[in-house]
């Protein structure tokens, strides 16, 4: 999956969802791995914590903030490679907490292009498809217009402005990844899947749900994972953006309907105002072109929808303490 057995690599947002896949990855890789995950006074890692027992004891994990430039700077001293993954990535959040989202996401990516300046390491940066905004064209290519839709998806076009403009201004060695819709095991219930699973399991009468008609391409984190990996290796990647998707969508009734198929129980589906987005604010479709990551990076998606599906409805059901459904998890 690349040459990075032995690397000494840092990843930031290593306690978030895809965050903690990639350190799994790396560590199963062979890659001595620094976890940067957010400084609180419980010691929680985050999604660290649910990893195997022989994985998690293999990452030496850094408690800091990415906001800060001192504390990025000390993480990164001795790394060849950075997976800059922390983020704020919540989108009704980013309605209420704008300017956090700008600390995180862009003075965020500002403090580790800088961090990587001063030791020559390699970044790959994570963007997202939330970007390219609702699909002017599809499938969606690198080339889409980004549009910012929500103060989310205008925090991650300037943090993703702030990593080429470090690519042509200093000739760093960086790769922008942008993921479409991910989910698998260990994703919160701020993301529709593990919403939508939750409640099923909990036995509730009545899925809630904001608009059902948006479309989205939804990729399996492992395969996600596996991207970023070979991004940090292709050196034809280099100053390059590019999107990792599945390259089908479906609508986010049909994959209700999917879930509650798959679980055999009788259950439907309503809409809950207060989960609905601004009307100009909601992307209504993506649906990824992965040509590029193809032909730069010799990847492909593997796990299809449905099993994907089957394994988190599994997962959230072995851990359903881990969720909150009776709430919108904003």
């Amino acid at each position: 999956m690349g040459n990075l057995t032995g690397k000494r690599v840092l990843v930031t947002g290593a306690g978030g969802f895809i965050g903690s896949h990639v350190t799994e990855a790396l560590v199963r890789e062979g890659a001595s791995v620094i976890g940067f995950v957010h400084y609180n006074s419980r010691n929680d890692w985050g999604n660290l914590e649910l990893l195997e027992e022989e994985i998690r004891k293999e990452v030496n994990v850094f408690a800091g903030d990415v906001t800060d430039p001192f504390s990025v700077r000390t993480a990164a001293l001795d790394s060849e490679i950075i997976f800059h993954l922390a983020a704020l990535i919540g989108i009704p959040y980013s309605y209420t907490a704008p300017a956090s989202y700008v600390a995180v996401n862009v003075t965020g990516t500002l403090n580790v292009m800088e961090a990587a300046r001063e030791t020559g390491a390699r970044v790959v940066h994570t963007s997202t498809s939330e970007t390219y905004g609702s699909a002017q064209y599809v499938p969606i290519d690198e080339k889409h217009p980004l549009v910012g839709q929500s103060p989310y998806s205008a925090s991650k076009i300037a943090a993703d402005k702030i990593v080429e403009s470090y690519y042509r201004s200093f000739d760093m060695p960086v790769v922008t990844v942008r993921p479409f819709n991910n989910y698998g095991p260990r994703q919160s219930a701020r993301a529709v899947i593990p919403t939508i699973i939750s409640q099923v399991v909990s036995g509730f009468p009545e899925i809630k749900l904001g608009l059902t008609t948006p479309i989205r391409d939804l990729l399996y984190v492992s395969d996600t994972a596996r991207g970023y990996m070979l991004a940090a290796s292709s050196q034809e990647a280099e100053g390059e953006t590019i999107n990792l998707g599945y390259g089908k969508g479906i609508t986010i009734g049909d994959l209700a309907r999917m879930i509650i198929e798959i679980s055999g129980k009788d259950v439907s589906v309503v809409s809950d105002e207060s989960r609905v987005r601004p009307e100009k604010s909601e992307v209504t479709q993506l649906i990824a072109d992965n040509t590029k990551a193809k032909a730069l990076l010799g990847w492909e998606p593997r796990v299809e929808l449905r099993e994907g599906l089957e394994r988190c409805y599994a997962y959230i059901r072995d851990n359903l303490s881990l969720f909150k459904p009776e709430i919108y998890n904003v």
